[in-house]
């Protein structure tokens, strides 16, 4: 099964989308931005809350890719944990990502988007060398960055919690949460376009060119020139930015949807989002017309045609009561990873900036990061430096062996987690 939108059940639940239409001809802005996900429409609303004249280019329209596709969820922190980031940059720079962390889901609240939020976000352990390690970290955010809202909860709890048997305890993280994430990118598209952005629609950036006075940014169809570039592509970045290639992996994500469930489906009664701790991870929630939007299993090769076969092996071992449930929506979509798994920021030059690489935690970051991108390019570098200071490294193999290698460690992550 495979849904005849690309954003599945998103879709068929979010209401019409305006058309915007092509670029054509020249357009001049202060700043022109590519890329109509969550970066790039954050980017251009903020900078059109400021005065700026914004246009922004999506190849296909706004949400289409990973903003309006993926699992929804409204995570705390960052990939790695704060004890990991502490022992790599030191505790000041740690801090300072997490502080932004922190704002990123305030960020999502204070926007009062119509998109369906709900609070609290369970991670489950997969086994108790997860539960021993996810309960130190959870002791180490209490303890030494004061975050009161995780606990730790042991299997009785977590089984009332989630509705299933097979963790042997959890977090319950009331700062965290989930939402519709097609829902909230047109929302950003129309708040954007409501404070003086351009948007255009199915204008593929080719080519752009910076230069001293400027840059320019062509299409099949036209061209903007602009002060400054905000890349905003993330993990289709490399194809517009060959240099920016090695730093970004593929990832294809597959997701399910069932049918409305039973009324007396024992299924996450808290109705918080859920998240396993394995390196390849289960990750599911309830929407609110009551189904179970299930995400499991990861490739970087091929999309099979039948997605609901892929997942649901996966749900029915969290929830093997639900095996005569069929779903209704299936559906892919690429996730942009980089080899440390934290946000890729940085700068081409003086006039074009670009961050991506959001490693599965994009609905509040990249909607921060782009706020970040905004203030950077008017002159306000600190807290986009923040992240733009953390070091990146290049994927190894190559252009020819990148691909294989990547594919080969996510064999070895899943081996990993079976034994």
């Amino acid at each position: 099964m495979r849904s005849p939108e690309p954003q599945g059940y998103y879709a068929a639940s979010a209401a019409p989308a305006p058309r915007r239409p092509r670029l054509e001809g020249v357009r001049k802005a202060d700043f022109c931005i590519v890329g109509g996900g969550y970066t790039g429409l954050s980017a251009a609303l903020h900078l059109a809350q400021s005065g700026a004249r914004v246009v922004l280019l999506e190849a296909e329209s706004p949400g289409f890719a990973a903003s309006g596709r993926n699992g929804g969820q409204i995570c705390t922190g960052l990939r790695k944990s704060q004890a990991e980031l502490e022992r790599w940059l030191g505790e000041a720079h740690a801090r300072d990502l997490w502080a932004l962390a922190e704002e990123s889901k305030a960020l999502v609240r204070s926007l009062a988007i119509d998109c369906d939020v709900k609070w609290g976000l369970i991670t489950g352990a997969h086994n108790q060398a997860a539960l021993r390690a996810l309960a130190e970290d959870t002791e180490h955010l209490v303890r030494a960055y004061n975050y009161s809202p995780a606990r730790m909860t042991d299997a009785p709890e977590t089984a009332a919690l989630v509705g299933t048997q097979i963790y042997p305890g959890a977090r319950f993280d009331a700062g965290g949460g989930h939402l519709h994430p097609l829902k909230f990118a047109r929302g950003l598209a129309k708040g954007a376009e409501s404070a003086g952005a351009v948007i255009h629609e199915q204008s593929c950036v080719r080519a752009f060119a910076a230069r001293a006075d400027g840059v320019t940014v062509d299409t099949d169809g036209g061209r903007v020139t602009a002060g400054r570039l905000l890349l905003a592509c993330d993990a289709f970045s490399g194809e517009l930015v060959p240099e920016l290639a090695p730093y970004i992996g593929h990832v294809e994500s597959f997701i399910a949807a069932t049918a409305p469930l039973p009324a007396d489906a024992d299924v996450i009664p808290c109705d918080a989002a859920v998240a396993d701790t394995r390196h390849v991870l289960d990750y599911y929630r309830k929407s609110v017309d009551n189904r179970l939007l299930f995400a499991g299993r990861e490739s970087y090769w091929t999309v099979p045609d039948d997605v609901a076969t892929i997942v649901r092996p996966r749900m029915l071992k969290v929830f093997p009561a639900l095996a005569d449930v069929p779903f209704d929506y299936a559906w892919s979509g690429k996730v942009g990873i980089t080899y440390t798994r934290m946000p890729h920021f940085g700068r081409l030059g003086e006039r074009v900036l670009f961050a991506h690489g959001y490693s599965g935690q994009g609905v509040a970051l990249a909607s921060l990061g782009g706020k970040l991108l905004a203030e950077a390019a008017t002159g306000h570098n600190e807290r986009f430096d923040v992240f733009a200071r953390v070091p990146a490294t290049k994927f190894p193999g190559g252009a020819l062996l990148r691909k294989p290698l990547i594919s080969a460690a996510l064999f070895a992550y899943k081996i990993a987690d079976a034994l």
